[in-house]
């Protein structure tokens, strides 16, 4: 369900937004862990945002891409905004991202400015995105903004990538050997333990307790395999749409140590990288901290950023000192801060450092594939080999009689 809320932050600037979410509370919930106070929460059906995700799916990375690029080098050509959008809607098919473009133009015909469109969709356009082009049409640099975006943009895509790859072979794993297991459970071992059943043969316990299980499962699977379908579906929706399912994941993944470290430099490099962005752009530092915890998922990293930024230099502390504070950043990256600070290249010591971090997160996923992978083996084998010793047990003791 989508809900649009209103609130306030501790300087009392009003911002709004919409959310998805299973209930109001879970609004609330959100608002508090962005430090924000709130004005309203109410049900938004059909607000703004669904529309993206109409009529033949919805505007993804790719397309925010090929609009971040396109819109760059028609700025750099000289063109105005209103005719790049023109020349974009005759060649754009997808009626998403059309109609996005259709509400865009509508907007600077009434001469809004060109980000509110962008905010308007905070589910499709991060707020880093939709500050970006703030600042960029504040400045006068829209065409630089774009043309890091689309940097950016790429790197992002290219990073998500690499995570989703680095989990297809154990995903491949897990969903054959549910598939082999299911097939041994529910259709082989019922024929089998009726083979022993008939004959009068009484089977070992261990034997027993198997082809107990095996019987229950194959005579109710009717009713088992459509609640086990459901509730994979409804785990799914929870875990990938729902704010308490994200933050569920994100707390259980840090307390794994080999999943942590992934987590810790993945967050790392975004903040590295979002960071270095919004500083570029021209945004003043307290506001780009600000935005930068808000796309950190590592626990403990958001607060300090914000702690960093209403603690330190809104009262006067250097930046590098402001860091030193804060153990969630290695110590390496306080050092580099303090010492960038210092000689006035905050922005490009922030980029190298996103890439160094670029690196550690291939190294780390390729460490944590090659242990989850022989783990997964082990585990399919020891399932595989107690169902397999359930048999052969029997049919040894059945020999052993003649």
């Amino acid at each position: 369900m989508k809900y649009h809320y209103s609130a306030t932050d501790q300087n009392g600037k009003i911002s709004e937004g919409f959310l998805d979410a299973e209930s109001g509370s879970e609004v609330l919930v959100y608002l508090s862990s962005k430090s924000l106070r709130p004005l309203s929460v109410k049900e938004a059906e059909g607000g703004p945002g669904r529309v993206l995700s109409l009529f033949g799916g919805s505007i993804n990375i790719t397309d925010q891409i090929f609009l971040t690029k396109y819109i760059s080098l028609m700025l750099r050509a000289g063109v105005s905004l209103l005719k790049i959008i023109d020349v974009l809607l005759m060649d754009v098919e997808k009626a998403p991202l059309k109609r996005f473009l259709e509400e865009v133009r509508d907007d600077l015909e009434k001469g809004r400015p060109f980000w509110s469109a962008f905010a308007k969709y905070p589910e499709t356009f991060s707020p880093v995105f939709v500050n970006l082009i703030k600042a960029g049409e504040k400045s006068g640099n829209l065409d630089m903004v774009f043309s890091n975006l689309s940097v950016s943009l790429e790197k992002d895509r290219a990073f998500r990538g690499k995570i989703v790859s680095a989990f297809v072979y154990p995903a491949f794993i897990i969903g054959v050997a549910i598939f082999l297991i299911g097939f041994l459970v529910v259709f082989a071992i019922p024929r089998i333990s009726a083979v022993f059943s008939g004959s009068g043969f009484n089977p070992p316990i261990f034997s027993r307790i198997v082809f107990g299980i095996s019987a229950f499962l194959s005579e109710n699977f009717i009713y088992i395999g459509p609640v086990a379908l459901l509730a994979i579906v409804g785990l799914s929706y929870f875990f990938a749409r729902t704010l308490a399912g994200k933050m569920f994941l994100l707390r259980a993944g840090a307390m794994l140590p080999i999943i942590s470290g992934v987590m810790r430099r993945a967050s790392l490099q975004r903040f590295a990288e979002t960071l270095s962005l919004l500083m570029k752009s021209g945004m003043p530092i307290l506001d780009a901290l600000k935005i930068t915890a808000g796309v950190v998922s590592f626990p403990g990293m958001e607060v300090a950023l914000r702690r960093i930024a209403d603690e330190g230099l809104a009262k006067g502390v250097s930046l590098g000192a402001a860091f030193h504070r804060e153990e969630v950043f290695p110590s390496v990256v306080s050092n580099l801060v303090s010492i960038s600070e210092k000689a006035g290249k905050t922005e490009e010591v922030l980029s190298t450092l996103a890439g160094f971090y670029e690196t550690e997160v291939d190294l780390a996923l390729k460490r944590v594939t090659s242990i989850i992978e022989p783990m997964l083996l082990l585990i399919v084998g020891s399932f595989v080999g107690l169902i397999a010793l359930s048999v052969i047990l029997p049919v040894y003791q059945l020999v052993g009689q003649f």
